[in-house]
């Protein structure tokens, strides 16, 4: 019987040499990229770290999940750090890190940036077949911390074999919503770094068209800045949009629905709860136990 292999984690996930040695000509890149500063940074990890968080990246039968199951939206999040497989919180615990944070600030320009321990509305995400998030701009601030302002998204694509002609590619948008300018499919080990703000528009619109039981993977986790002045009176909600072709009855119900997600926010800055009433409330209304 042959014996079976068993791949160590590095020390280190995340390369800084490499990318450290890279960062003039990705700052540049960063910046000029078009429609927002962004940058799609693949092998983002050590090859064998990737591989490994890949493959214990929880399955979507679990009660863990929170359903985002609306109009605008067909997805799974797991924000909860106590409850990820070791090697994944290992990796989360270093891209929030003080040198990770330092790494993220030299390539955006954005000083003072934090980390969100509690990785709201980010953290794990899922979406089976059919599943889908219609193009729409970030929450501004964190809805617990009031002077936290939203600044910079990285996703983390964790898709071994995943085929372009299921869909799922990430859309970047122009900010009057009239094309796609870029577009990233989720492959596995590939980053995505991108400014947030009320003009970056992102999403994967169009259902997704995997096998049954094959799901479009990903780790999100946000950055924010802290301001030290009084919070605009209006932080913005998700801001859903509807693309040109959408016709004017899906059109409307984008519009609508992002009018309950807008109550329903700040609702939850309000009283400070969380997402998993909604999430139940979701699943009972599509049938889903």
């Amino acid at each position: 019987m042959s014996a079976v292999a068993v791949v160590a984690r590095p020390a280190s996930a995340f390369p800084y040499w490499r990318w450290e040695r890279e960062s003039p000509g990705l700052i540049e890149q960063y910046r000029q990229n078009q429609p927002v500063p962004h940058i799609l940074l693949k092998d983002f990890l050590e090859p064998d770290a990737a591989l490994a968080i890949a493959a214990e990246f929880p399955a979507p039968n679990s009660d863990a999940w929170t359903h985002y199951r609306h109009h605008n939206e067909d997805t799974l999040g797991l924000p909860k750090r106590e409850q990820f497989p070791r090697l994944l919180g290992e990796v989360v615990d270093e891209l929030n890190s003080p040198a990770f944070l330092r790494w993220v600030s030299q390539l955006t320009g954005i000083e003072g940036l934090v980390a969100d321990p509690s990785m709201e509305g980010g953290g794990l995400h899922q979406s089976g077949r059919g599943g889908f998030l219609n193009i729409h701009t970030d929450f501004s601030h964190h809805h617990y911390h009031k002077h936290w302002r939203r600044r910079v998204n990285l996703i983390l694509y964790l898709n071994a074999g995943w085929q372009n002609q299921w869909g799922g590619a990430i859309e970047l948008w122009d900010a009057k919503m009239q094309r796609c300018v870029a577009k990233y499919p989720p492959f596995l080990n590939h980053a995505l770094i991108f400014q947030t703000d009320e003009k970056s528009f992102h999403g994967f619109p169009e259902p997704l068209t995997c096998p049954e039981g094959d799901s479009r993977k990903s780790l999100a986790l946000y950055y924010y800045t802290i301001d030290q002045g009084r919070v605009p009176d209006k932080a913005r909600s998700t801001d859903y949009r509807a693309r040109p072709g959408d016709g004017i009855g899906k059109s409307a119900l984008i519009w609508l629905d992002k009018k309950a997600v807008d109550i329903y926010s700040r609702a939850k800055a309000r009283f400070g709860f969380s997402d998993d009433l909604a999430s139940k409330a979701l699943r009972w209304f599509s049938g889903k136990k």
